[in-house]
């Protein structure tokens, strides 16, 4: 660590421990989150319902549960939805593309119709790119649609946001196709 002079009698660090504070912090996040996710078990499982892709009678228990707990269970894969749809970003891009806006306008009517459904929207990247980038850059993929919703109706304190980054992809090729695949908002529904 090497500190330079800097103002009035004060020091700056020149970058490598800053660095080293922000990978710790992004490791620990990544636990925290792992941690407190897998720690939230229900008696019937996430996910599991008495209707189709897991809902219950009043249409809600999710599509599946969350990307991690079906990663966990080996059921992660692009076609599986629930009663919300996914919605694709650009490349390096979180803006809410216009196709994807009737996309959202659909969910939000679904929500409207399902008032006690609260979604978590989850941020995934693509593969390129490092770990911190694709966590910042999901979080905002998450938080641009949560925002977009909110004009729609959705209120702030039925959504929860949450980034995958590059950690959970539903297609692993090194492809355009596949990494287009990868782009994506995943709206998960919780009781």
């Amino acid at each position: 660590m090497t500190l330079l002079p800097h103002g009035r009698g004060g020091l700056v660090d020149n970058g490598r421990r800053l660095g080293r504070f922000a990978a710790i912090a992004a490791a620990a996040m990544m636990l925290a989150m792992v941690t407190g996710c897998s720690s939230k078990q229900s008696g019937a499982g996430a996910g599991q319902g008495n209707g189709p892709g897991g809902l219950n009678e009043n249409g809600l228990g999710g599509n599946g549960g969350t990307s991690l707990e079906r990663f966990k269970t080996g059921h992660l894969g692009a076609n599986e939805s629930g009663p919300l749809s996914d919605i694709q970003f650009d490349y390096n891009d979180y803006s809410v593309r216009a196709q994807d806006g009737e996309i959202l306008k659909s969910n939000a009517d679904w929500m409207g119709k399902n008032s006690a459904a609260r979604v978590q929207i989850e941020g995934h990247c693509d593969n390129r790119g490092t770990e911190e980038y694709n966590i910042a850059l999901g979080a905002k993929r998450a938080q641009a649609a949560k925002d977009y919703l909110e004009t729609l109706g959705v209120t702030a304190d039925r959504m929860s946001t949450i980034s995958y980054g590059k950690e959970l992809p539903v297609c692993t090729e090194d492809t355009d196709e596949c990494w287009a695949q990868n782009r994506r908002d995943h709206f998960v529904v919780q009781q």
